[in-house]
């Protein structure tokens, strides 16, 4: 058995539900779309960002929207890893650049899964990180994984990047969130889960399956292989998300902040979250939408409550440094609020009490949740992608 096909086998009952809860919801997708004479294909690899991502990779940066407002939609918003890999799709197959792109996304799903299931199970167990693959399957904006977007990427490459953080393999995890910086904004979260948690390594802390950090003399600061590693992961790791928005700001002429500006282009800011208040605010003017205000107050409460509760299970520190930055820039983000749920589908860390609540049911009872669970998330995937759908 070659050092692969060992962790695969341990990880191959989280992959193949994971694969039919997705195959389960393109099937839904399909044939609601069709009943609704709309094309699934087109919904998955032809529409709202799936449209920016495919031009930059096939006529790169520089395509941009004016609208009437005054407001410019610029393509530069978009980070580069995901159009590469289209280009290299096709550049090495007969698929479209759309086409590359959602099969990208497919592989980068099943990769997502699988990390996420090697760091549950580093920290809590074989059970526990195959019912938190499937809770990450059958989110209600799940579909998004199936999609030409880098949501899927993104994840894979931070889910690897902490199980590496936590098994110690320094400058894979710092290569790894290199990319992650390359493919959202949000890879920054990867760099600091990297950076916290090799500066806590440094002071003699290590994370460690179950508990946030413990004491332990024998990961303290030593010469050799180690300390190096350690140093050179921590230096890779924020390269990515700099060298791009350098990059941008470089080619704008309006120097480091220049990524911000073409964020504003878009309405886009971090503002703390004030003007998502405002936003939930609003929908209690007036009924029925106070019923979707109600439904925000709780969403956003629940997310803070599986926050708290991955606290007090001890969650391992690179994980919540992780989902807290993850979290803080969605819900705080100026504008798109209908993207949120969509932003938040990254943070898996937050599904760990709901996984570890899982896991202690008995099999017959779990696979009833989850299967149920799978369905509706099916039909509101098609019901959402046919009409609103992710901005």
């Amino acid at each position: 058995m070659t050092d692969l096909e060992a962790p695969l086998r341990r990880a191959a009952p989280a992959l193949l539900g994971y694969a039919a809860v997705r195959a389960l919801g393109l099937v839904v997708l399909a044939v609601w779309s069709a009943a609704r004479g709309k094309n699934a294909h087109t919904l998955l690899t032809a529409r709202w960002d799936a449209l920016w991502y495919t031009r930059v990779a096939e006529l790169g940066y520089g395509y941009e929207v004016r609208l009437p407002n005054g407001d410019v939609h610029s393509n530069l918003a978009f980070f580069p890893l995901l159009p590469w890999l289209e280009r290299f799709m096709h550049a090495v197959s007969p698929l479209s650049y759309a086409d590359g792109g959602f099969v990208v996304s497919l592989l980068a799903s099943l990769a997502a899964a699988w990390g996420i299931f090697a760091v549950v199970e580093h920290v809590y167990g074989r059970r526990a990180g195959v019912c938190a693959v499937l809770l990450w399957a059958v989110l209600p904006v799940g579909i998004v994984q199936s999609m030409a977007y880098s949501e899927s990427l993104f994840t894979a490459l931070a889910a690897w990047s902490l199980y590496a953080v936590l098994t110690g393999r320094w400058l894979t995890a710092g290569a790894l969130a290199l990319f992650a910086g390359l493919t959202r904004p949000v890879g920054l979260a990867v760099v600091a889960a990297v950076w916290v948690a090799g500066i806590a390594s440094f002071t003699g802390f290590t994370p460690r399956a179950g508990t946030s950090f413990v004491r332990d003399r024998s990961t303290a600061p030593a010469p050799g292989a180690r300390v190096w590693r350690r140093a050179l992961g921590m230096l890779i790791a924020p390269l990515g998300a700099a060298g791009y928005v350098l990059w941008v700001g470089h080619r704008t002429g309006k120097g480091p902040l220049g990524y911000l500006d073409v964020q504003a282009g878009w309405r886009n800011g971090f503002d703390g979250g004030a003007a998502f208040a405002r936003f939930v605010g609003d929908k209690f003017t007036s009924f029925p939408s106070a019923l979707a205000g109600v439904g925000l107050v709780v969403g956003v409460g629940l997310v803070i409550w599986l926050y708290v509760v991955g606290v007090r299970q001890g969650q391992p520190l690179p994980l919540l440094v992780y989902t807290g930055v993850v979290t803080a820039l969605a819900l705080c983000a100026s504008s798109y609020f209908g993207s949120k749920p969509r932003l938040l589908m990254p943070v898996f860390p937050l599904l760990l009490p709901l996984a570890l609540a899982l896991a202690r049911l008995r099999i017959s009872r779990s696979a009833w949740v989850v299967g149920g669970v799978a369905v509706a998330s099916a039909v509101y995937g098609a019901f959402w992608l046919n009409g609103s759908g992710p901005p």
